[in-house]
């Protein structure tokens, strides 16, 4: 890890982040360019640049984390956007929370939530 990058895009465990801005996070000694997943599996870049790019196949590593999330805090970048209504009715079926908010608000909201050893995640769009 001496790199300083995700091992294939994907670090296990839990990390709360450091910073964020300049198109990228820092997280766990390691700084990362581009969105995030930060779910209670792991850190993974996501190839999500916009709420333009999310599709389904984006969301899928969310899904998969099962009865380990509860809560998922969307962070759309500098501005906060609405998320398309069938995406928001797939957290409902999955029965996870969702929030949406800028990306550093996410972020923080994130860091606190696990300190608190919620079963939280945060999708983070970079800024």
């Amino acid at each position: 890890m001496s790199s300083g990058r995700l091992y294939d895009g994907f670090l296990p465990g839990r990390y709360q982040f450091d910073a964020y801005g300049n198109g990228g996070f820092r997280f766990a000694d390691m700084s990362h360019r581009g969105s995030l997943l930060a779910l209670p599996s792991g850190i993974r870049a996501w190839p999500v640049a916009s709420l333009a790019d999310l599709t389904d196949e984006a969301l899928d590593p969310i899904f998969a984390e099962g009865d380990a999330l509860e809560l998922l805090l969307l962070g759309t970048g500098a501005e906060i956007a609405a998320l398309p209504a069938a995406f928001r009715a797939r957290f409902k079926e999955a029965g996870i929370g969702l929030d949406v908010m800028q990306t550093g608000a996410a972020a923080r909201t994130y860091n606190i939530l696990l300190a608190e050893n919620r079963k939280v995640g945060a999708a983070l769009i970079a800024v």
